[in-house]
């Protein structure tokens, strides 16, 4: 098949949009290196950040299914992402039925992490919320070396439903703790086991 919207790789810095509620629904991104936020927005206007998008996700997934953006997706690090144009999406489903449904279950799973995520980690008492997300940040962008990217605290604040002060309050007694450590680069590592007992009975 010969096709003329090429596929392009994509670099984006830390805080870059990949695209906006409002963008023209023209292209899904597979995450090849970094992380993606997913922005909602309250009626008041105050971000929630939905789910994280790591290398190996998709963005975008819920146009292949004819509708629009459902979030603003935005570079939580430097990004890099393969750009698919719908019109290739549709040319490939169109002669092989099976990779659309295949992208069709790819958006339901997403949609149950989604879920998932934000019962665990917008629900119950504010240091139980800090605490599964340094779990998960851990559990799912660790580097061999044992550390992860640690979101400035706006962010995780927004992923955590609580404001930045109280995440910088419960980070700031996790570190004299010492259940985790700060290294340069935006990074950290935590005692797992040790900040697992923390979890609070609810």
């Amino acid at each position: 098949m010969h096709i003329h919207n090429p596929i392009h790789e994509t670099n984006f810095k830390h805080g870059d949009a990949i695209y906006h509620l409002e963008s023209s629904p023209e292209h899904v991104y597979t995450v090849r290196s970094g992380l993606v936020k997913l922005v909602q927005y309250l009626p008041d206007g105050t971000p929630r950040i939905v789910r994280i998008l790591r290398p190996g996700d998709l963005a975008g997934i819920e146009i292949t299914s004819g509708g629009e953006y459902q979030h603003d997706a935005i570079a939580l690090t430097p990004v890099e992402t393969c750009q698919i144009p719908m019109t290739v999406i549709d040319k490939l489903s169109e002669e092989t039925p099976r990779l659309h449904r295949q992208f069709l279950e790819r958006w339901k799973k997403a949609l149950m992490t989604a879920d998932s995520w934000l019962t665990q980690l917008s629900t119950g008492v504010a240091r139980n919320r800090v605490i599964h997300m340094l779990l998960w940040l851990d559990e799912h962008t660790s580097q061999p070396d044992g550390s992860f990217i640690l979101p400035v605290r706006e962010d995780i604040g927004a992923m955590v439903a609580l404001t930045t002060e109280t995440v910088s309050r419960i980070i700031a007694e996790l570190r004299r703790s010492e259940i985790i450590t700060l290294l340069p680069g935006q990074r950290a590592s935590i005692n797992r086991e040790e900040l697992g007992l923390l979890i609070e009975d609810e």
